[in-house]
This record gives structure tokens, C-alpha cells and sequence, in this order.
């Protein structure tokens, strides 16, 4: 389903796509479908929600950057049913730190998509080996806690 659309900003950094009703009902998915969403060749996953009574997609600023796309930007957008399974890639060395704690790893695996994503990219963001090893530490102590995302 292709649409056009402005990309919104709200507040300091938010920026979203409002969908039309019409097209959210096309998909044939509920009211939260999720969706491969493409603009201007930059595809990525994502899942439409609502927002003060809007259908919403946001577009953050690193799929800002690869769309070439800024906040006021009239664009064409190209929404697709995502029925891909969403798994995220632990990288290795948080696997042995879970692999290590049963209930840490039991409580990251009940977790969603987007909130064991937040773990791994809070890890793979580290620029230095010592600054990973303790993100590693810290969210597997958060995880054995039973805390998620904050």
C-alpha cells in the first residue's frame, strides 16, 4: 500500500508518519499491524500504533538518515505486512553472560522484540571492550531482576 504522507515532528527528537484509517484497514490486520515500512528505497520494520487517536509509524533518525528524509519532508510511503518472525541476534558474548543465569535468560526470552532489541543495542553501542563488559553485567542483573526496558 504506497501513500503520501509528511513526515511529523513532535517534540525534541519524535518523528512519525501519520497512516490513513483507510489504509491501516486495507492491511487486514488489526489496529497494530506490523509492517515493513519503505521510503524513498529505505526499508525497515516497524509497527503502526496509536497515537492520540492517530495511526502512527515512527521514523527514527536512523531511518531518517537512510531515507534521506527530515521532519517537514512531503514523502511517499510504502507500507507492507511484516509476518516475519521477529528475533533479535544476541550477540555472543551476552549469550555466555546469559547462558550463565537461568533466570535472566528465562526472563529475556518472555521478553518483546523491541524490548530485548533495547538490551542488545544499549551492549553493541560500547566503544570500549570494558564499557560492554559491564553493559553486559548490568543487563543481566537488570534481567535477573525481572526489569525490562525502563
Amino acid at each position: 500500500m504506497k501513500f503520501h504522507a509528511v513526515l511529523e515532528s513532535h517534540g525534541k527528537s519524535a518523528t512519525g508518519i501519520v497512516v490513513p484509517a483507510d489504509v491501516v484497514e486495507a492491511l487486514g490486520s488489526g489496529k497494530r499491524p506490523r509492517v515493513r515500512v519503505t521510503i524513498n528505497g529505505h526499508t525497515y520494520r516497524s509497527t503502526v500504533a496509536v497515537m492520540s487517536g492517530a495511526f502512527m509509524i515512527g521514523v527514527s533518525a536512523e531511518n531518517r538518515a537512510g531515507a534521506g528524509i527530515a521532519a517537514g519532508d512531503e514523502i511517499e510511503v510504502e507500507l507492507a505486512l511484516d509476518s516475519e518472525p521477529r528475533e533479535v541476534t544476541v550477540p555472543p558474548d551476552f549469550a555466555v553472560a546469559l547462558e550463565g543465569d537461568a533466570q535472566a535468560k528465562e526472563f529475556f526470552g518472555g521478553l518483546s522484540y523491541s524490548q530485548q532489541r533495547w538490551f542488545v543495542e544499549g551492549i553493541e553501542s560500547a566503544k570500549k571492550p570494558e564499557t560492554r563488559q559491564r553493559r553486559v553485567e548490568a543487563a543481566v542483573e537488570r534481567l535477573r531482576s525481572g526489569r525490562g526496558q525502563r
